[in-house]
């Protein structure tokens, strides 16, 4: 695999988890949960604010909550949060937080 670095996962997700609501939007919209998981786990925060972006970088380091947000077309918006000791991640949407 050519330019390995960019796919290599920046931290463990612990168990994967995905809400009822949030499997059936993305579902409808015809994505993969694995997909985005892989985005989250790439450092790749989706549709964040810059401090948000900087808040989660600094998570890395510090061993804080990972949280990034993904806009599904047409759809609304999917969460993933990978908890502070890193031993679940849930895909969810905001109004089930």
């Amino acid at each position: 695999m050519k330019d390995s670095a960019h796919h290599r996962a920046r931290f463990p997700m612990g168990t994967t988890a995905i809400t009822p609501a949030a499997q059936a939007m993305l579902e409808q919209a015809g994505l993969s949960p694995v997909a985005l998981l892989d985005r989250h786990v790439r450092g790749d925060w989706g549709e964040l604010e810059p401090a948000d972006r900087a808040r989660n970088e600094l998570a890395l380091l510090s061993g804080k909550r990972l949280l990034s947000s993904y806009v599904i077309p047409g759809s609304g918006t999917v969460w993933i949060i990978t908890e502070a000791d890193r031993s679940i991640t849930t895909i969810l949407l905001p109004e089930d937080y």
